[in-house]
């Protein structure tokens, strides 16, 4: 499992992103996925090898992929990046050049680090821009999850309205590679790598 990115927090550390290897990691994943706070993940009912499937599924799209997030070597959150033109908003909203979909999910814990989620993000966002392809950063986190709606906000995401999905009704956000520079202190990171 290869590392793909790393940054520095200068108050909490390192955190990179490594290849996910959906069987060896469906285990850990399943805790993840079903724990009563990771109820927007929509995969509360899943069982372990559901899960294994579900990232195996994943891994053999061809506009679709997950990373296991590690926080000082252990694994703490999973990213998923996809192409919003060909996979979760086709025909839902107007796609740019450029536009790159993105997904993440905080481990449960029982002793939360203060500004553990906003680093995550942060990481995640670092990770996308790395790459000079990526413009704009797109998210639809169900309409109901007031949480996240606030973080995105803080990293950078602007509105850009409500979609209806399958499972959910979406609040469609973007993200700038400007709009983050601007939300993330020019200070607190060091960036290292570059995306897979």
């Amino acid at each position: 499992m290869t590392v793909v990115f790393t940054r520095v927090d200068d108050r909490l550390g390192e955190f990179a992103l490594r290849t996910l290897d959906p069987d060896a990691d469906a285990a850990l994943l399943h805790t993840w996925v079903t724990h009563p706070k990771a109820a927007f993940w929509l995969m509360q009912d899943a069982d372990p090898a559901g899960v294994a499937e579900e990232y195996r599924r994943i891994a053999d799209h061809p506009h679709h992929d997950a990373y296991l997030g590690l926080w000082r070597g252990r694994p703490a959150f999973l990213a998923e990046r996809y192409d919003p033109a060909r996979h979760e908003l086709v025909g839902l909203y107007d796609p740019q050049p450029g536009d790159v979909g993105m997904h993440f999910l905080c481990a449960p814990t029982g002793t939360p680090a203060h500004g553990f989620t906003r680093a995550v993000i942060g990481t995640v966002l670092a990770w996308l821009f790395a790459d000079p392809a990526n413009r704009r950063v797109v998210v639809e986190p169900d309409v109901r999850n007031t949480a996240v709606h606030a973080l995105n906000a803080a990293a950078g995401f602007e509105v850009v309205g409500t979609v209806a999905k399958p499972e959910k009704d979406a609040l469609l956000s973007v993200c700038t590679r400007d709009r983050f520079a601007a939300a993330e202190p020019a200070t607190a990171t060091r960036d290292e790598g570059a995306p897979a």
